[in-house]
């Protein structure tokens, strides 16, 4: 992630975080109310949204900031009860794993010498929280989000041997984050899940599956990078509220945000490729019989359409230019080209196959920016991003994206048809969040962007709230809770909350 401080304008005031101080004193318990909610058990059930993860690492710092546990402060002035974290052992965000990989240390926002940025950085040291330390006390625990948890993870008996964020302090071997959620007795819960259900897919750039196409409805042939169907989401949601409100608790259902308009997708610009006139020139020499002779060619023979024709044009200009990708939503061309008339060796028409530049709308993740630009062979004749297309996993298409946004869509009417049906509070965070990409969200004394680093709204994994989001998030959930249940709560003020690290001297 070094490469991509090129591409931003990090601020270094105002992103420096600091403790959370709360709006409203505890002397003022007499003016609130908890209407016809009961909060003295509390839980909140979800992913790494829910986790407090940020920072691409959990760590104590980030779950004590997460918005259940800011909630549960607000709770306890209206009768609400003690509320737990399975916190981690440091601040480091890393884990520990016996027999595997460590999970790495999270991201701090670094600086030279000089004073001048040098982009985020994963933090030095080792982490002293370990999965074989097992906790063992899920069914205690208020805060139960675990970081990479799907929709039909929550229920999945032995989860816990594949998740170590859930074998850390799952009940049992064979628990399932609802069970221990249920056991817990809750009077009031939150639930926030859906978002890995489609996440994964597009922070991989659309390598895995859609089974909204596929139609397959069983997760368990699912992959990881997969799109769970539409239908088996909205089958696993339901299933999960009923077995929340079985004992006659109330709750808040929060929506999904828009992935896309994350910092993740949306600070790498698609024309990141800089040139010269004479490097311009040079390569569309290179390009011209493929652009005026093979593909009209191919169109004359019916192999492709002029549509596609058009789509595939590489052209190259003095100053910046749009990467080439390949699109697998083209016509595989490499063995048409390979023949008669064109007779193109099998490396040139393997590069081909699929080629064209990105648009202004296709999406580079933030992890792909050390891709663009590299000379594989120290000639310049092999460029990533110029004379060798990027791979399906570095850029997120247009068509890919709608299938993202067809699925979120489902998904969010599935958690407000259930939230209106049986009366829980529904919480939009997809609407309130858009306008950090559009503009801005204003809060007392400043304003919340999705810029990444010094926007406010997103940690340096360009995925996560910051500390300042959670707040927000919190006071969303307050307003859903004091209109569905006439409770009156105080709400926290964002500004009295930190957003990213700026320093490798981390505790």
């Amino acid at each position: 992630m070094r490469n991509t401080i090129k591409y931003l304008a990090v601020l270094a005031l105002g992103i420096i975080a600091c403790e959370p101080e709360f709006d409203t004193p505890i002397d003022d318990e007499g003016v609130y109310s908890s209407g016809e909610a009961d909060f003295s058990k509390f839980v909140s059930v979800g992913n790494s949204l829910t986790a407090g993860f940020a920072d691409g690492g959990l760590y104590i710092t980030g779950q004590e900031n997460s918005f259940p546990n800011i909630l549960s402060q607000q709770f306890a002035l209206v009768g609400g009860g003690e509320f737990t974290q399975p916190l981690m052992a440091d601040n480091t965000g890393g884990m520990l794993i016996p027999g595997a990989d460590t999970l790495p240390n999270r991201f701090v926002l670094v600086f030279d010498a000089d004073g001048a940025a040098v982009g985020p950085a994963r933090l030095s040291g080792t982490p002293t929280t370990s999965a074989a330390n097992n906790i063992n006390t899920g069914s205690s625990f208020g805060n139960l989000g675990v970081p990479g948890a799907k929709s039909y993870h929550l229920g999945f008996e032995g989860y816990a041997a594949l998740n170590p964020y859930f074998g850390r302090f799952a009940s049992g071997a064979n628990a399932t984050v609802i069970g221990d959620a249920v056991g817990q007795s809750p009077t009031f819960f939150t639930l926030w899940i859906g978002n890995n259900d489609i996440l994964s897919y597009a922070t991989s750039g659309g390598v895995g599956v859609d089974h909204n196409v596929t139609g397959e409805m069983n997760p368990a042939n699912y992959g990881a990078d997969d799109i769970t169907n539409n239908e088996a989401f909205d089958g696993v949601y339901r299933q999960l509220v009923g077995a929340l409100t079985s004992g006659g608790a109330k709750g808040a259902l929060l929506n999904l945000p828009d992935v896309t308009s994350l910092p993740f997708f949306t600070t790498v610009p698609a024309n990141a490729i800089p040139l010269d006139a004479a490097t311009a020139a040079f390569l569309n020499a290179r390009f011209e019989a493929y652009n005026t002779q093979i593909l009209p060619g191919l169109a004359q023979f019916g192999l492709i359409t002029m549509t596609e024709v058009t789509e595939r044009q590489i052209n190259f200009v003095a100053g910046q230019n749009f990467v080439t990708i390949t699109d697998e939503a083209l016509t595989d061309i490499s063995m048409a080209i390979q023949g008669p008339p064109f007779n193109l060796d099998p490396q040139t028409a393997s590069v081909l196959s699929q080629l064209r530049q990105a648009t202004p709308q296709d999406l580079i993740p933030l992890t792909s920016s050390g891709n663009i630009g590299v000379d594989l062979i120290g000639d310049g004749s092999a460029v990533t991003g110029v004379s060798v297309p990027l791979g399906d996993k570095d850029v997120l298409t247009v068509a890919e994206q709608e299938a993202i946004s067809n699925a979120q869509t489902a998904y969010n009417t599935t958690i407000r048809e259930v939230a209106e049906a049986i009366g829980l509070a529904f919480v939009d965070v997809k609407s309130v969040l858009a306008q950090a990409a559009d503009g801005g969200i204003p809060f007392d004394g400043g304003l919340i962007t999705s810029t990444f680093a010094s926007g406010g709204g997103f940690s340096l994994d360009g995925l996560h709230p910051t500390p300042r989001a959670h707040a927000l998030v919190t006071n969303l959930v307050i307003e859903a809770i004091e209109a569905t249940y006439g409770a009156t709560l105080p709400v926290v003020n964002p500004g009295d909350f930190g957003t990213v690290t700026v320093s490798n001297e981390v505790n």
